[in-house]
């Protein structure tokens, strides 16, 4: 096999024309073989083999820097700078990311995992090393669904007062991870059938090379040119205005002309931008037909292209999207919001029953939510339905636009607490901490899949800004029994007894009901009380505990600064109350992939680990 031959950074310039020409098949499959067993970002790495073959055969690495938006479609990166063996383990606890990671290799010039953040990196590491007298090269590589974030336009904003070279390779596959939306979307679609174009700047370029001494002299003094031939020709020349020199669109599966535009590229006195077309999911039938289904897959049937996970019961997200299409069935006010999300958020029903009502406003999570400010400012009644890592993006419009005027918007925080095999970038740790900072939101958590029904009912109905956060998966379906009705601001008692109390929070209460069964075989008695309310807590709770529990024991699956545990522990702290807190909560870190149940245990937050750190602080208490 020709991959054989690749076993470090810049083996691929050592392989023959024959060997080059066999190599993109060997990759496909040899991802398909790994991705089929361990999951992962399949289409989209797909698509991106001879681009990224290209970027290899061109530059040195880890001398040049590839930095890579988003990060999903790296495998071939990974595979042709010498770690192939690091996909048995591909996003298994342990093993290698489904990211770049600086740590895991030099040639992972930047970490990656949100979208629209590769041209600022790159801008970054230009103006180091311009400031530094270096000389080497660097690559941005960015998507047509990336180009829908703000942040992509400030950086090319700022890239375009450059004068020394940068590489800005726009990958266009039509697709985020479900179908592109808006005006860019729209202008790259022009761009890509401008076969006008195309032909006539072949067609001038191959005459002038003709012309004797002042040919390729005028063919360069064109292409410096600010209105050259293709601004009399392509609509808008959006790159080109801004001072962005633009080379394409590229066919992005023949390496050769992609070869040809880096070369070219790399000659380049300032910004420049390829435009390389792709087809996402390329060589495989079951994922070019289905981009969006094989974007971030589990393990599947490589000859049906058949996902060989059981069938599962209903996800929160699944729950989410049935119910609030049942609330705007009664409520025309209803609006639902995604940012490029509509399949994983569960709103595909929705768009499908009101499309009028539905909006997708691109990888845009800063405007999602203040559009959705807007909309409730308008009258209507706003659920943006994010993942938590997200989220995190709108941080200031969640307090700026829309908590400090207290408008309606409901927040649906979906993949809360830890996501598993994503990584670092990816877990939902955090939103607990800084959702619980702004005045005047309200935060839920619900234990199962009934209560999430009725939080979002309530959170519908109530006048101010409320965040339902939920984790990714089937939703736990158990204690159907414990559904006392939402009232503001109020936990649930589930079960009373006296000594220590354990307040779950959210989706956590399935540990905690594991927890409070070890506790009683070991002779304890244990209060177990559904938190339901992080912000605001439950105060008038928290007092009646205290005088007959000597523990309290907070649950969460985020992380312990800010979270809902140091919340009660500053109010018992503030009320002198006889208690003692115990806070179980991820550590103040970044967790690596891996299976959920692994994370808990490495993290301390399964049951037995908590069970165990209560009998440890009992131990402790009654030796003092």
């Amino acid at each position: 096999m020709v991959l054989d031959k690749i076993q470090k950074a810049n083996d691929i310039k050592k392989l023959s024309e024959e060997e080059l020409e066999k190599l993109p098949g060997e990759i496909r499959e040899f991802l398909l073989e790994k991705v089929s067993m361990t999951g992962g970002h399949l289409a989209s790495n797909l698509g991106v083999v001879e681009l990224t073959m290209a970027m290899h055969l061109i530059f040195d690495l880890p001398e040049d820097k590839i930095i890579w938006d988003v990060g999903h479609q790296s495998y071939t990166h990974k595979l042709l700078t010498g770690r192939r063996e690091g996909f048995d383990d591909l996003r298994k606890y342990g093993g290698m990311s489904g990211f770049p990671k600086r740590k895991e290799s030099p040639c992972d010039a930047f970490d990656t995992g949100h979208s629209s953040t590769s041209i600022s990196a790159g801008l970054g590491y230009v103006r180091a090393r311009d400031l530094r007298g270096e000389d080497y090269h660097v690559v941005s590589v960015i998507g047509d669904g990336a180009m829908t974030g703000g942040m992509a336009y400030e950086a090319l904003n700022n890239a375009a007062a450059l004068k020394t070279n940068y590489i800005i390779v726009l990958n266009d596959n039509h697709m985020s991870i479900s179908e592109n939306v808006g005006g860019m979307s729209a202008y790259l679609a022009r761009l890509r059938t401008a076969d006008i174009y195309t032909g006539l700047k072949k067609g001038v370029t191959n005459a002038l090379h003709t012309v004797p001494v002042v040919g390729d002299h005028m063919i360069s003094q064109i292409r410096k040119t600010k209105s050259s031939i293709k601004q009399l020709v392509v609509p808008g020349m959006f790159f080109e205005d801004m001072g962005i020199t633009y080379l394409g669109p590229i066919p992005g599966h023949n390496l050769s002309l992609l070869c040809r535009a880096f070369r070219e590229a790399e000659r380049v006195e300032g910004p420049v931008l390829v435009h390389v077309m792709t087809k996402k999911g390329k060589g495989y039938r079951p994922a070019e037909e289905q981009p969006d289904k094989f974007h971030g897959v589990g393990p599947f049937q490589v000859q049906t292209g058949e996902i060989l996970e059981e069938k599962k019961k209903d996800t929160y997200t699944d729950v989410f999207g049935k119910v609030l299409c049942d609330c705007a069935a009664k409520n025309d006010r209803i609006i639902a919001v995604t940012a490029a999300m509509a399949d994983g958020t569960g709103l595909k029903r929705f768009a499908r029953r009101y499309p009028e009502r539905f909006f997708d406003v691109g990888i845009a999570e800063e405007h999602a939510v203040t559009f959705a400010a807007g909309l409730a400012a308008g009258g209507m009644k706003p659920v943006f339905a994010v993942y938590s890592s997200f989220l995190q993006r709108g941080y200031d419009q969640i307090i700026h636009d829309v908590a400090l005027q207290n408008l309606p918007v409901v927040f649906a925080v979906d993949r809360a607490g830890l996501v598993g095999s994503d990584g670092e970038t990816h877990q939902g740790i955090f939103d607990l901490s800084y959702l619980g900072s702004v005045p005047n939101l309200t935060v839920m958590a619900p234990k199962h899949k009934w209560e999430l029904a009725d939080m979002l009912r309530f959170a519908l109905d109530y006048e101010g800004p409320v965040a339902i956060r939920y984790p990714r998966g089937t939703a736990f379906d158990g204690g159907q029994e414990y559904r006392a009705p939402v009232s503001y601001g109020k936990s649930e008692m589930i079960l009373r007894e006296e000594g220590i109390a354990l307040l779950s929070v959210g989706h956590m209460f399935e540990e905690a009901l594991k927890v409070r069964e070890i506790l009683k075989e070991k002779g304890l008695n244990c209060t177990l009380v559904n938190a339901r309310f992080v912000k605001p807590v439950d105060e008038a709770m928290i007092r009646e505990l205290a005088k007959d529990h000597e523990w309290i024991v907070t649950l969460e699956e985020n992380i312990e600064a800010g979270g809902y545990g140091q919340r009660v522990s500053a109010f018992v702290c503030r009320e002198q109350l006889p208690a003692r807190v115990l806070i179980q909560a991820l550590p103040d870190a970044y967790i690596e992939h891996g299976s959920v149940a692994v994370l808990r245990q490495a993290a301390g937050i399964d049951a037995a680990s908590v069970a165990e750190h209560i009998l440890e602080a009992v131990r402790a208490g009654q030796e003092r």
